[in-house]
């Protein structure tokens, strides 16, 4: 999922609504019929709705501009104006819209759910509307009410039963090339995946989940630095969480605690989570130096060893998973 695109700006309008009538009823029999104009039709709407076949938001990445149609005008016969099409913006589930300010206007939850980000203007009403005694031929009618206009903020966040949580390097996207079709992009610098990718893991019996590798984190993130929230925001929507703590590290303890401190800073619910603690590369180490890194967790919190390079410990592993996501 090398395009996967969790972050779009995109500037919407709402349509403006119909103009109402000012018609007078004028039949050969009928020389003063008084007022009979329409009421202008509603603008459309800019809605969003939810799209299960959609994982990106790639499709809306060079799409700068959103504009709904116009309502039409009211006429003669008391005849209501056409309402302007409303216009849909298909996203992910897990897609988030804000505002300019950054208030969250909606979330898609669910396959087919709608939301209106903006709303048409109202058509204007016709000057039949306007008769009294006073006044038997009103003349005029209201015009259409503007739509809405501004930018609207699409985010997206990942949706997957299990997110891979390490620092950079730590073997995350080795795992999920191993155990999916997913082909993250690998290679030993800071930030080896800059934007999340998603694979679906085969287990037993024909059953499968989703697991996320979401980008690496590193100490201060919570506060902004490096990837900061854009990673994070990702972590809020998995099920579970799989740390990955690779077998090289000085101190692995030390490491999943700065991890699950990263967490607990941007958002405590998060460490409410099932979560598992693994070793990755465990190639590099023998016997021995298992006991040894495994001593230094509490019996609590005792880490699968696994690698993603001679596939040892894998299936161990998935079972891991497995069990905790439907134990």
């Amino acid at each position: 999922m090398s395009n996967f695109v969790d972050y779009v700006k995109i500037h919407c309008k709402s349509g403006h609504g119909g103009a109402g009538s000012a018609h007078l009823r004028r039949e050969k029999y009928i020389p003063k019929g008084g007022p009979d104009g329409g009421d202008g039709g509603r603008g459309g709407h800019v809605i969003m709705k939810g799209n299960a076949h959609e994982w990106t938001l790639l499709p809306l990445r060079y799409t700068r501009h959103i504009k709904a149609d116009r309502g039409q005008n009211g006429a003669k016969n008391q005849l209501t104006g056409a309402y302007g099409e409303d216009i849909y913006i298909n996203v992910p589930i897990g897609t988030i819209a804000k505002n300019e300010d950054g208030e969250i206007v909606g979330e898609i939850m669910e396959d087919g759910q709608e939301i209106i980000l903006m709303e048409g203007g109202k058509g204007g009403k016709g000057n039949e509307h306007f008769k009294s005694s006073t006044n038997q031929t009103p003349r005029f009618a209201q015009p259409g009410m503007d739509g809405q206009e501004g930018f609207i903020v699409f985010e997206l966040k990942i949706l997957a039963d299990v997110g891979l949580v390490g620092f950079p390097n730590a073997g995350k996207s080795t795992l999920l090339s191993s155990v999916s079709a997913a082909k993250p992009k690998i290679a030993n610098y800071a930030f080896t995946t800059l934007t999340p990718n998603l694979g679906i893991v085969d287990y037993r019996n024909y059953k499968s989940f989703v697991m996320a590798d979401i980008p690496g984190i590193i100490e201060g993130a919570a506060e902004g630095k490096g990837l900061g929230h854009r990673f994070l925001r990702h972590i809020e929507r998995n099920s579970i969480l799989l740390f990955l703590i690779p077998a090289d590290s000085e101190s692995h303890f030390q490491e999943f605690k700065i991890l699950e401190n990263e967490l607990q800073e941007y958002n405590p619910e998060l460490l409410d989570k099932d979560f598992i603690i693994s070793i990755s590369k465990s190639d590099l180490v023998d016997e021995e130096l298992r006991k040894e890194i495994s001593a230094e967790f509490p019996e609590n919190k005792k880490p699968l060893f696994f690698s993603g390079v001679t596939g040892e410990g894998l299936m161990e592993l998935k079972d891991a998973i497995w069990k905790q996501l439907h134990g």
